[in-house]
């Protein structure tokens, strides 16, 4: 049979039957002559994501990885509608601005506030680095003073965005490193690194290696004496990425956000804890006075003039609406419900892993966190947690990371499982006996092969 006979047939039974790729491969560096059904289309597609990790075992990502189902067709219903319209979609556009004023009551902001939607925190921190470094700036100039090194304080505990916007904005960054023994930072690591031309500090609540908080209250309390003493009147940002939406309904008496003076701004990831599909962060300012006014643009489009403050412009509104409904579903009593019932589970199965023997758990017991467990093997073994790793992956499909800390804890080597809300008690249990089976493994095999090690440590693993 000549070749171009085989793909007739080919093509003549895809046609009866569907799923022609099963002998063919899939488009790859160029768009195909032809098209397909579109049947054909999604299964292809279904197929290629069969590879992919099981989003429920995956307990690496912070991000939301289930939706209600009526939540899940408020969003197929309005993938369509782009978010940046106002002037043909104002109520979107309002709805917006319910969920600013929700979250800035519900981090107690003083009174009327501003803020933005972005994609994710990433997005959130840029703005809110741009508007504190706009605002050092008109306080030099009205000053008199030198405006050319600006520079950012914060923790070697931060995400790697903080770091992305000094370089991308040029900005000094002034990078606190953390001690083996303390992975977080207070007013005494903070208060060698800043001078007058520091534009901010930036603390985070619920670090992504550990779930830990930096002591915001106590760096509050020494800018505000470095203000009365020193004459900085230096702002603090708290990134609350993971942790905005976890602080008010476990720890409500905390006052880690507007009820303390200095902290003038605050990001919150929506597709974090707030419960939201991706992408979906929040930036929300204290005062109107905090956003600096030379970064809102006035914009005539489309027959409305509009104030934006964003460093993106088409995007769809799904997610904005999707993180409505979470409100007006869940208010301040589900979210509690759901925050308590992670923190719970997150319990249980740290007392598993602790009991298990090889482990013991990073952190001080008892301490405000996010929920989810850190741990480490607590002696030198023939294998190290990145096999485990590698191991729990292999034989149960559990996506758990192990990874190094920043400088100058990064000798220290440990692995994280984040408790989200499909992550019940009885898959939590698994969890610890799947851990404890990939151990008794390593224990018999006497560690990972050596090729095997070297995929996992340089990402080319599971």
């Amino acid at each position: 049979m000549s070749e171009a006979d085989f793909i007739k047939r080919i093509e003549a039974v895809a046609s009866q039957y569907g799923n022609r790729f099963l002998l063919e491969p899939a488009p790859d560096d160029r768009l195909p002559e032809h098209g397909m059904t579109a049947v054909d289309a999604m299964r292809l597609i279904g197929e290629e994501l069969v590879l992919d990790g099981i989003p429920q075992r995956n307990l690496a990502t912070f991000v939301t990885t289930w939706m209600e189902p009526e939540a899940q067709r408020v969003i197929a219903e309005n993938l369509h509608r782009n978010f940046i319209d106002h002037a043909e979609y104002p109520q979107t556009a309002e709805i917006e601005q319910r969920c600013i004023r929700m979250l800035a009551d519900l981090f107690h902001a003083p009174g009327e506030t501003t803020g933005a939607r972005t994609q994710g925190s990433s997005e959130a921190i840029m703005l809110g680095g741009l508007s504190l470094k706009w605002k050092w700036r008109e306080r030099r100039e009205k000053a008199g003073k030198d405006t050319t090194r600006p520079n950012l304080v914060f923790g070697g505990d931060v995400h790697v965005v903080w770091e992305k916007f000094c370089r991308y904005f040029d900005v000094e960054p002034r990078i606190i490193p953390l001690q083996p023994d303390r992975l977080t930072i207070g007013p005494e690591d903070v208060e060698p690194y800043v001078d007058e031309n520091t534009i901010g500090v930036a603390a985070v609540l619920g670090t992504t290696f550990t779930g830990h908080a930096d002591d915001v209250g106590g760096i509050n309390d020494l800018l505000v004496r470095l203000r009365e003493s020193k004459g900085f009147d230096v702002p603090l940002h708290v990134d609350a990425a993971s942790g905005g939406f976890v602080w008010p309904f476990l720890y409500p008496d905390t006052a880690w956000d507007f009820r303390l003076e200095q902290v003038r701004s605050i990001n919150v990831s929506g597709h974090k804890y707030g419960l939201v599909y991706p992408g979906i962060g929040w930036l929300v300012f204290r005062e109107r006075s905090d956003l600096a006014e030379d970064l809102v643009f006035y914009e005539n489009y489309l027959g409305k003039t509009d104030a934006t403050f964003t460093l993106n412009f088409s995007t769809g509104s799904s997610m904005v609406l999707a993180q409505y409904y979470n409100f007006v579903r869940f208010g301040r009593e589900g979210y509690r419900y759901i925050m308590e019932t992670m923190q719970e589970n997150a319990r249980r199965l740290a007392q598993a892993i602790a009991d298990m023997g090889p482990f013991r758990l990073v952190g001080t017991p008892g301490a405000e966190q996010l929920p989810l467990v850190a741990f480490q093997l607590a002696e030198e073994r023939g294998y190290d947690e990145f096999d485990i790793a590698s191991q729990l992956a292999a034989e149960r499909g559990w996506m758990v990371p192990a990874y190094t800390l920043p400088p100058n804890a990064d000798h220290v080597t440990i692995m994280r499982a984040l408790v989200k809300l499909t992550l019940g008690h009885g898959m939590a249990l698994t969890l610890a006996s799947d851990l404890a089976a990939a151990c008794d493994t390593l224990d018999r095999k006497g560690g990972l092969h050596e090729l095997d090690r070297k995929r996992v440590k340089t990402g080319t693993g599971y």
